[in-house]
């Protein structure tokens, strides 16, 4: 069998197709089955360079599902490297997604942020795991090609041979060595030169959430880089700024509305794409028995020299689906 070939056949380690699956009880296929071992071993793997590549989490899960109906199919005798086959399938499903993504994306209503994750705290602790699935590093992925962001994932997060690469993105090894060169000056220029600790980034949100809480703007003010610039996403569902807000005193202007009496929120720290960020709650509608309080956004922080350079807000309801539910990234 070939790695095309496909069949209706439910991918193990999660709940089955569709845009909102879990990384769920391996246990319920039978891991006993070579193909279906690997693929539970490598899922979270999986999982993670498909995110990577679409800054999508349900999106990544379909990836995984195409995976799988490939991969069950593959005579695993012939197999050498699981791990390698496997994220070659999964690169290639993931760059065709992507192309799909893009001509979406330019019909998208006001800015586009990637869909969040709740992460363990344990990935801050892996710094170049956590730089790569956070919010600002995925916005700057999303301004290489497919095949520059496929090379630049594959070789710099994961580590793999500039063969395996070439064999993912049907380039020639020599070429994806060109590829990897020019997509890393792209990302090096779009990066801040001084990385910042765990440590600094836990700091400075519980500073900023101590400021919008007792209304101090001033503070905030002093917090905020004068170049600052706040990304909300509304997707057109929910009222956003359809523009980016850039600079000191327009995007505290926006904050202060956080601030406001009228603005009935809780925030909530938690680790967001590897690092901390604030989950704002609102009081859950008066017929809905269930909830005590409904998502209104996740708020993340960019940080650079000790200032905030760039504040993202995600308030598409559609991406905030998943966010009360731990998400495992690996590589």
């Amino acid at each position: 069998m070939h790695e095309g070939d496909q069949q209706k056949t439910e991918a193990p380690g999660g709940r089955g197709p569709g845009p909102h699956t879990d990384t769920a009880d391996p246990a319920a296929t039978d891991a006993t089955d070579p193909a279906t071992e690997a693929f539970i071993t490598h899922r979270n793997l999986l999982f993670t360079v498909a995110y990577e590549m679409l800054a999508s989490a349900s999106d990544a899960e379909d990836v995984l599902q195409e995976t799988w109906l490939r991969w069950a199919h593959i005579d695993q005798d012939t197999v050498r490297d699981p791990r390698a086959l496997l994220v070659r399938i999964a690169t290639r499903q993931a760059m065709t997604r992507l192309r799909t993504l893009r001509r979406r994306k330019e019909s998208y209503v006001g800015p586009w942020l990637p869909e969040p994750l709740l992460t363990s705290p344990d990935v801050a602790e892996d710094v170049e795991l956590a730089d790569s699935v956070s919010m600002a590093m995925l916005l700057v992925l999303e301004t290489l090609t497919p095949t520059e962001r496929a090379v630049f994932v594959l070789r710099d997060v994961f580590d793999l041979s500039y063969d395996d690469i070439a064999q993912a993105v049907e380039k020639t090894p020599a070429a994806v060595r060109q590829i990897a060169h020019r997509a890393r000056a792209h990302v090096a220029a779009r990066r801040p030169r001084e990385a910042v600790t765990p440590a600094q980034s836990r700091e400075a949100l519980a500073a900023f959430q101590q400021a919008v809480e007792t209304g101090d703007l001033q503070r905030l003010l002093d917090m905020i880089a004068p170049d600052v610039v706040l990304l909300t996403d509304g997707g057109g569902v929910v009222r956003a700024a359809l523009e980016p807000v850039v600079g000191a005193e327009p995007v505290l202007s926006v904050l202060s509305r956080l601030t406001s009496a009228t603005f009935q929120a809780t925030f909530h720290p938690a680790q967001v794409n590897g690092h901390p960020a604030l989950i704002l709650r609102t009081d859950a509608a008066e017929n809905d028995a269930e909830n005590d309080s409904e998502i209104d956004s996740v708020l993340a922080l960019h940080l650079e020299a000790g200032l905030i350079t760039g504040i993202y807000a995600v308030r598409n309801p559609e991406k905030l689906s998943r966010i009360d539910r731990e998400t495992a990234v690996d590589r």
